[in-house]
């Protein structure tokens, strides 16, 4: 089974940056898409990024595209997500996912998850 961890969240000020990674177990991990959700108290979790096997191909949820990047590097099993300009409502618990199919990832589906970080913005 894929086992998924994340780490990176923490406190921020608006307009920092933060970098999320997720690291990933598993043989044949390397082969299988990767994405990001995010999840705030009272709300539905919600689509940021996801990625292709290869890195080929990079999705982003239309109102975080170009303050987002989503990158992995198979070597070391593991995906990042690159946070710039936060702001407010970027607080939220951030998931790594995966899934053996991009597109049912990006919809929202996932065959694995991991336990989440918390990621917070003062204003």
């Amino acid at each position: 089974q894929v086992q998924l961890v994340e780490s990176g969240g923490g406190l921020v000020q608006a307009g920092g940056s933060l970098r999320l990674s997720c690291a990933a177990s598993g043989r044949t991990l390397s082969y299988y898409p990767m994405g990001w959700f995010r999840q705030a108290p009272g709300k539905e979790r919600e689509f940021v990024a996801a990625i292709s096997w290869n890195g080929g191909s990079t999705y982003y949820a239309v109102s975080l595209k170009g303050r987002f990047t989503i990158s992995r590097d198979n070597a070391k099993n593991t995906v990042y997500l690159q946070m710039n300009s936060l702001k407010s409502e970027d607080t939220a618990v951030y998931y790594c996912a995966t899934d053996t199919s991009l597109n049912r990832l990006r919809s929202g589906g996932a065959g694995g998850w991991g336990q989440g970080t918390q990621v917070t913005v003062s204003s």
